[in-house]
Parts: C-alpha cells; structure tokens; sequence
C-alpha cells in the first residue's frame, strides 16, 4: 500500500513539471536573419512564471545601387590625352605593338621630284658638249621601291628599326635642251643615265591613336613616323646626241664658206659619252599610315612616304666624238678624214632626288 502511494506521488510530480516545462519554452517559429536560423515565440503562447524578456530582430533592407558619374576611365598607353576613342580591352590589346619585328614592303612611287643639272653650263666650249641642258626632269617607268626593316617596338606607342630602302627605274628623260653656245638650247637625244638609290635608315614610329582615336570602328590604327639615314646613288652611263650643224666659219650671201682651205668651218653629229657615278648623300624620310592585322601576329602598315635621298653625281668625265667640216677654199666644205675626240674632266652633272611613295608594308611581330 505504502508503494503504491509512492508510486502515485511520483507520478503526479512527473505530471506537473512536464505542464510547467511547455508553460516556461512554448511552441517557437524559425526564421532566417543574415543567413542563421533563429527561433522565435509565436504569436499565440503564453508565459507562465517568469517572463522572458522581449528580443527585437530587425531584417536590413537592401542597399540602393551607387550611381557613377563622370568620364570613362582611360585606355591605352596615353591615358592623360584628351579625344582618344574607347573600345574593349581585346580590341586595344590586338593592334598593341610589342616585341621584334621583321617587315617587308613594296610601294608605289606616285611622284618622282628633281632634275639634273649640268654644273658646266657657263664654261667655255660647253655647246660642244651635249649634257650642258636646262634642267631635266627625271624620266620614271614604274618605279617599285622595296623596303626590308628589323626592328623592335619600344613601348605600345613607339617603335624603331633599321630599313633597306631601294629605289630603281629612274633615268634621264629621252631628249634634253642643250646649250648651242650662243646662249640658246637645241634638242639632243640621250640614251642611258638609269637612277639606282640605295637608302640605309634609321627610323622611328610613333601610334597617334591617342589624339585620333581608332579608326573604322578599332580596326585601324594611325601613326606618324620620321627616318635619317645615307643613301649610295648612282647614275650610269648615258651618251648625248646632237645632230645640229654649228657653222664656225663665216659665209656670204650666197651660203659660201669664207675660210682658207684646210680650216674648219663647222661641226656636227656630236656625241657625248658622259660617265656616269656614285655618291654618298644624307637622306631622309617622313611617314605617316594606318596599321591593322591579320591572324597569326601579322600587321599590315598602309602609308605614304616622303623620301629625300640627296643628290645624284656623274663622274665627271665625258668624252665627245664630233664630225669636223673643213672648207676647200673656193666656198665650199668637206667632211674632215680624222676622227675629232676630245676628253673632258671634272664637267659633272648633277640634281637632286627625292619622291614620294604609297604602298604597304607587312610586319611579322614575334
């Protein structure tokens, strides 16, 4: 009996602190605050006993976007210069000049400029030398030049290197005015005198995309560029024909030679053998184009081109074969039996070269 009523005690405690456990931790709701979970009392329980104090949780709202205003940040390796266009990076990095580079170009010569000179024009007996003309301009054929470079870029804006410029297909033109030595000119004929410069050159390039901006949506890039250097031009031979008949001596009304027998009364058929040579001259260029590329790291330079290559120089020595008419002394003339040859030094020739060039040059970058 004594058990019993233990037992039903026990059992009553058991009762009442389980009623009092679900008074003091009612029924709570789960929520997520910053990514925890957090349990909170729901609306509807009670506290018996003492009261737990009342916890505030807040959820922060979302943050407002930040609004930038101003210019776009700059690009490329001018970033202070104003005007330059913006494209996206892959497009900047794909016409950036970086590393060696080997080029090869070939043009077009649009206009040759200068003319030869003979630099004997004033002096005694010139009229006897064909080559003693007004100035001539140079005769051109389709003058190619062709341009071999080695160079390497400095920055993404620079770049130098070392060219091979050649230049051929430049010659006299066909006929000259000659001095008649009466201070007029006749025509002569000329044969020979082909133009071949050699240019080696230093060169520097600078990409001015920073002021222009990119061209044709990114896919061109413009540049300047300025070259100095020296130049081997040379002249070959060339001979000089004039058919005029120069009377010497004097005749009468009736076209009758005045002279003794045996004297010469005029010349004709003279030819000029002038020979030709090479000199060493300052030359410089002036260049401006457009750069883009091709796939496998090749740039393509569209230009035109300045080229001044200084002066173009004979030897000097030119020797004259002329036919000699000698009077037979009753009025008339002959054809003289000896051949005339006369040998003259330091009589140059001389003018100076210089043209300009459009072509396109390749540039493998490596």
């Amino acid at each position: 009996m004594k058990r019993f009523n233990i037992c039903a005690i026990l059992a009553g405690i058991v009762i009442v602190a389980s009623h009092a456990a679900n008074a003091a931790y009612p029924a709570a709701q789960a929520v997520t605050v910053n990514g925890q979970q957090v349990y909170l009392p729901s609306s509807n329980s009670r506290v018996v006993g003492t009261r737990m104090p009342t916890q505030s949780v807040t959820t922060p709202a979302a943050a407002a976007p930040t609004r930038i205003t101003g210019s776009l940040p700059r690009v490329g390796s001018t970033a202070t210069a104003a005007g330059r266009q913006y494209y996206q990076p892959a497009d900047y990095d794909r016409l950036a000049d970086s590393g060696l580079y080997v080029g090869l170009s070939a043009g077009y010569s649009a206009s040759v400029m200068g003319s030869m000179r003979a630099d004997y024009t004033g002096e005694t007996d010139a009229a006897f030398v064909p080559g003693a003309f007004k100035d001539a301009d140079f005769k051109t054929d389709t003058v190619i030049p062709l341009q071999l470079s080695v160079g390497a870029s400095i920055n993404n804006d620079i770049r130098v290197d070392f060219s091979y410029l050649r230049y051929s297909n430049i010659s006299y033109p066909n006929t000259i005015e000659s001095s008649n030595g009466s201070g007029g000119y006749v025509q002569a004929q000329v044969d020979g005198g082909a133009v071949t410069a050699n240019a080696t050159m230093l060169n520097i390039y600078y990409n001015i995309d920073s002021y222009t901006g990119y061209l044709a949506g990114g896919s061109l890039r413009p540049y300047i560029g300025a070259g100095v250097g020296l130049s081997l031009n040379t002249i070959a031979d060339y001979v000089a024909y004039d058919n005029t008949f120069y009377e010497i001596a004097p005749t009468d009304s009736n076209g009758n030679v005045i002279a003794d027998a045996g004297k010469i009364s005029g010349v004709s058929d003279v030819y000029a053998y002038h020979n030709g040579g090479t000199t060493e001259q300052l030359a410089f260029m002036l260049e401006g184009g457009l750069t883009t590329e091709m796939d496998g790291g090749i740039k393509l330079d569209f230009f035109v081109r300045y080229a001044n290559l200084g002066r173009v120089k004979t030897s000097g020595s030119i020797v004259v074969s002329q036919t000699e008419w000698l009077a037979d002394g009753a009025g008339g003339e002959y054809e003289a039996p000896y051949d005339s040859v006369f040998h003259y030094t330091n009589w140059y020739e001389s003018g100076r070269l210089s043209m300009v060039d459009v072509g396109v040059r390749l540039r493998l970058q490596f």
